[in-house]
């Protein structure tokens, strides 16, 4: 009789267990998995014959210096609370969990360890694909391409604010590359150990991006249970919110508030945790503009101003082109097997002379355009270039082309194109006796573009 009432009673034990929200992983002292429950099953795509009755260092594998949270319980006696593992299973997929582990004592010694697991990996996937960066913070400022005096300025003063803590705004226009700077500041400081988390803040609404970046406690809504937001996940690193003045200003208030307190509230909590983590946020648009349009926040602006970069348009920058042209052509010959060696003049021309309201971007995506359409040459000419790229530049250039005051001689467009080009460029410098500082300003290009200019054609100032 009492046997069967000790069976029955171990039935109800696993259907407890078997029907609870949360992953249940018990070891012995051995470090043997006794007990695992179905939820855990889920949690880590594993069957319990898999699981059951083997040593636990040799079903899962873990990050060269990190150890199994259960193994830590057991080996060290002391309770493991809300620590984010990320490990892998036998067949290689990658499990990422909140623990709460706990030591099972019996008359003063261990004699095994209990783990209660939340399930983030989904969270965790969703995240990388379609919010973070998928490789990390990559970029470093070694990694940044330009010699112009105004990249230049810029870049030293990232590397200056990469020495402290303090909250960083970068201000510049789509494809600019701030989250290129962003990247090279977290790893040039002493966060760069630590995790960096990337947030697009437009990407979701305030009700999603809410629960987001704050986390949430059970019970919060419907199906709400604990969860870590972005601030958790990025403790002791960097935290970048693109688009900052996407959110509403109920949700910016929020953030000032975590920004002030250094800590945060999770969504439905009643506690206050403290975060230490650094925010660098960035803006598509003038901070003052959005200021008076409402769109963002007065003391938020003041808050994440500590330091402020503002990084130039391409337009401003257009000596940088030839060194860009260069670094795309040989990402694009590694990734598609090619052997580009180069633009050809004609094609230099037109991006000397285009706007690019894209910036950076968009060169490299016209490069990776043009690359797609070739076969076997090795030279980017006009025939490769994007139609829509080639016609508006072209109207461009029309609109502002003097008369061509030598339109007797019929050649072919190229040649005649470039002599027009020698011709007035000529012109303007001897205008102004050699000086290329007022030439260029004439022509409205930068001085190191007309000095490229004046070496390609081979015109000699006077």
């Amino acid at each position: 009789m009492a046997n069967e009432s000790h069976e029955t009673f171990l039935r109800i034990y696993e259907h407890i267990l078997d029907n609870i929200s949360e992953g249940v992983h018990v070891i012995d002292a051995q470090g043997t998995s006794i007990v695992y429950n179905r939820k855990m099953t889920e949690l880590e795509a594993m069957n319990k014959r898999d699981v059951l009755g083997r040593p636990l260092a040799e079903v899962f594998q873990f990050p060269q210096g990190q150890e199994s949270t259960l193994l830590r319980c057991l080996r060290t006696g002391k309770s493991v609370r809300n620590v984010r593992q990320t490990y892998f299973n036998d067949k290689g997929i990658e499990i990422t969990t909140i623990n709460n582990t706990f030591p099972l004592m019996e008359d003063g010694r261990i004699i095994g360890a209990m783990e209660i697991a939340n399930d983030v990996t989904k969270m965790e996937r969703l995240i990388r694909e379609n919010l973070w960066d998928k490789n990390g913070a990559r970029y470093t400022f070694d990694t940044m391409i330009g010699e112009s005096p105004a990249i230049r300025e810029v870049i030293e003063s990232a590397k200056r604010a990469a020495r402290t803590s303090s909250s960083v705004l970068v201000v510049g226009e789509t494809g600019a590359g701030k989250e290129l700077f962003v990247q090279s500041i977290h790893n040039a400081s002493l966060r760069a150990g630590g995790p960096f988390i990337s947030q697009n803040c437009a990407a979701l609404p305030d009700t999603l991006i809410e629960g987001l970046l704050f986390g949430t406690a059970r019970g919060a809504f419907t199906g709400a249970v604990e969860r870590p937001g972005l601030f958790e996940q990025a403790e002791g690193g960097t935290l970048f919110l693109d688009e900052i003045n996407s959110l509403s200003m109920p949700l910016q208030a929020k953030l000032l508030r975590a920004l002030q307190e250094k800590s945060i509230r999770r969504i439905g909590d009643t506690k206050d945790r403290a975060i230490d983590v650094r925010i660098i946020a960035a803006l598509n648009e003038d901070p003052i503009e959005a200021i008076s349009q409402q769109r963002l926040r007065k003391d938020l602006y003041y808050r994440l101003g500590v330091v402020t970069l503002f990084i130039p348009p391409l337009r401003e920058r257009k000596e940088d082109i030839p060194l860009l042209v260069d670094h795309f052509i040989r990402k694009y010959n590694q990734l598609f097997q090619m052997n580009v060696t180069g633009i050809s003049d004609e094609v230099m021309r037109f991006f000397l002379s285009h706007d690019w309201p894209g910036n950076v971007r968009e060169l490299q995506h016209v490069i990776e355009g043009a690359m797609n359409l070739m076969a076997d040459e090795t030279v980017i000419t006009s025939a490769h270039l994007p139609y829509h790229f080639l016609r508006r530049t072209a109207g461009a250039a029309k609109e502002k082309m003097p008369v061509q005051p030598f339109a007797d001689e019929i050649k072919p467009l190229k040649e005649k194109m470039r002599e027009f080009e020698t011709y007035y460029i000529q012109r303007v410098v001897e205008k102004h006796n050699g000086n290329i500082s007022r030439a260029a300003r004439e022509l409205g290009i930068s001085r190191q573009s007309l000095q490229y200019r004046l070496r390609k054609l081979g015109v000699k100032p006077s």
